[in-house]
């Protein structure tokens, strides 16, 4: 097995450019999808928390259900809307790296909406009083409340990351896995693993495996650090 890790260190050591060129696609997609999903899921997860609605409880089951849901039913339903005989067909966006935004944006985003509404219905149910005293309503609490909660969302949004940057089978059904447009470092992996060039999918799987340890690493120092603020 030295054979691999040799020339995967010498990949990674030398920048090869296809090396190079895999994990910037892929963290350009994965950071945009991300950013997306922040725009959309933190306001529309405050809202689930603070607003009263005929339905909210089955909203807030629906969105806690769509966090598990599987990579492939997302991918299939992207491809559907966005293939030539789907409702957006005509924006040719199929096999093209915003096919695999719209994807990941798609698993993120049940993450973030769920764990925004948690974190803030919790910080209005103990801070309510004191907010109402300031003349806040629900909608002017928002943004009091979800800066006040950065920490814990900061732990959902790296989540969500972490989950996106690691996906393979949304992507590669939306994506095409085209080398040099649309390769990501999970799809690289399955495909150089299968054609037995272990090499490159060993060099990508280390990437990959740092680029999670240090999410980690990082969530968890977030934590610390907000336990150390409070105590």
């Amino acid at each position: 097995m030295s054979g691999p890790f040799t020339t995967a260190f010498a990949l990674i050591t030398s920048g090869d450019p296809a090396l190079m060129q895999i994990i910037g696609l892929s963290l350009r997609v994965t950071v945009t999808a991300v950013l997306i999903a922040c725009l959309i899921g933190l306001p529309l997860g405050a809202g689930l928390a603070l607003a009263r609605f005929p339905g909210r409880s089955l909203a807030i089951i629906l969105f806690n259900a769509l966090m598990g849901l599987p990579p492939v039913v997302a991918g299939l339903v992207v491809y559907l809307l966005l293939s030539r005989s789907g409702p957006l067909g005509s924006l040719a966006l199929l096999f093209t790296p915003t096919a695999m935004v719209i994807a990941q944006t798609i698993l993120i985003l049940p993450i973030l909406i769920s764990l925004t509404r948690s974190v803030v219905e919790d910080l209005w149910g103990e801070y309510r009083e004191q907010l109402r005293s300031l003349g806040a309503s629900r909608l002017r609490a928002v943004p009091t409340l979800l800066w006040d909660g950065r920490v814990s969302l900061l732990t959902g949004v790296l989540a969500g990351f972490g989950r996106a940057s690691a996906e393979v089978g949304a992507v590669l059904i939306v994506g095409g896995n085209i080398a040099g447009h649309t390769r990501t470092m999970t799809t690289a992996i399955t495909l150089e693993t299968a054609r037995g060039e272990l090499g490159l999918a060993v060099a990508l799987g280390i990437i990959l495996l740092t680029l999670t340890l240090s999410l980690n690493a990082l969530a968890w120092g977030a934590g610390q650090w907000a336990k150390g603020r409070l105590g």
